[in-house]
């Protein structure tokens, strides 16, 4: 974690109720990296998880509704980052309904708890994911585009509505779209490495198609500025400035690997081997731009791709 990074991460007031977060998904990549960010920034952090049995975790259950309500009050700001993994298993039916409900469910019960609170968090920053764009050829979508058409844009349409009860408690929500993480720890740079520097690595499909990326530092940086940035609400991008091809993605990867990237993955091979998952995930292209956080001064650790490989992979 960059000296930057921690900066954005702390705050100026040193009020000990403004200085207190909550965060959910706390076990999940993001949540692991957020953490001992916070907490070195002086942030007092505890944790919501199903089944809490330690100190400095609240207890909730969604699926049940149930939730430890009076050890919520007093927090300065949530963080909501729990969801089922959308990139684990095939898309059956039960597999896209328990992805939809893990995050309206939760988001809902978390927030119309936290709407009737005596003494309610000032901020809520709940993931929400570029996903809510869908498939946009080489269109540049802001905050302001409309969501586009499928299974992921309806999740992510049904997961921001879900936090209208915090916001009508006056709480400032911040949306983050989040774009594809990169770390070498999880994810999909996690999955790849493997057969790249096996020189076994290609583009998918034509690789025309845009990811919107962003490293693990500069996602845990963007929810620390969103924390504290009072301008920022409603829907921000949390992606680089310089979204890519995949081709070129692939380019990119293999220079730093020093590998050949010659194998390609045709489009029909990835559709029988993940289904629906792969048009959504890997042949979709959503070329998204950070225009709200590059508004309100947010300062990107990795702003191109080539740098934030060769950082996070140590090349």
């Amino acid at each position: 974690m960059s000296t930057s990074s921690v900066r954005q991460v702390d705050g100026a007031s040193r009020n000990p109720i403004s200085e207190s977060v909550l965060v959910s998904g706390a076990s999940g990549m993001v949540g692991q990296a957020l953490l001992p960010a916070l907490t070195a920034a002086g942030k007092q952090v505890q944790t919501l998880s199903r089944g809490a049995t330690s100190r400095g975790v609240i207890g909730w259950d969604p699926a049940t509704g149930t939730i430890d309500v009076d050890k919520l009050e007093g927090f300065g700001s949530v963080v909501h980052l729990a969801g089922e993994s959308i990139a684990t298993g095939r898309w059956t039916a039960d597999k896209k309904r328990r992805i939809l409900e893990s995050r309206t469910v939760g988001t809902r019960l978390l927030c119309e708890t936290l709407s009737r609170l005596k003494s309610p968090p000032r901020t809520l920053v709940c993931a929400s994911a570029i996903g809510y764009y869908g498939d946009r050829g080489d269109a540049l979508l802001s905050e302001e585009h409309a969501p586009g058409h499928g299974f992921l844009p309806d999740v992510c349409v049904a997961w921001e509505a879900a936090t209208r009860p915090a916001v009508e408690r006056g709480i400032r929500v911040v949306q983050l779209r989040i774009g594809i993480v990169l770390s070498p720890l999880g994810g999909a740079l996690q999955k790849m490495l493997l057969p790249f520097k096996l020189g076994l690595g290609g583009r998918v499909g034509h690789g025309g198609q845009y990811w919107s990326w962003v490293s693990l530092p500069d996602l845990v940086g963007i929810i620390g500025h969103a924390l504290n940035c009072d301008q920022l609400h409603g829907p921000v991008n949390a992606v680089s400035p310089e979204p890519v091809t995949n081709r070129e993605f692939t380019r990119v990867l293999g220079s730093v690997l020093r590998r050949p990237t010659v194998f390609p993955l045709p489009a029909f091979v990835a559709r029988i081997v993940l289904g629906e998952m792969a048009d959504a995930l890997l042949l979709a292209s959503t070329r998204v731009a950070p225009l709200r956080l590059r508004a309100t001064g947010y300062q990107f650790r990795h702003p191109e791709l080539q740098g934030a490989l060769r950082e996070l992979l140590k090349r």
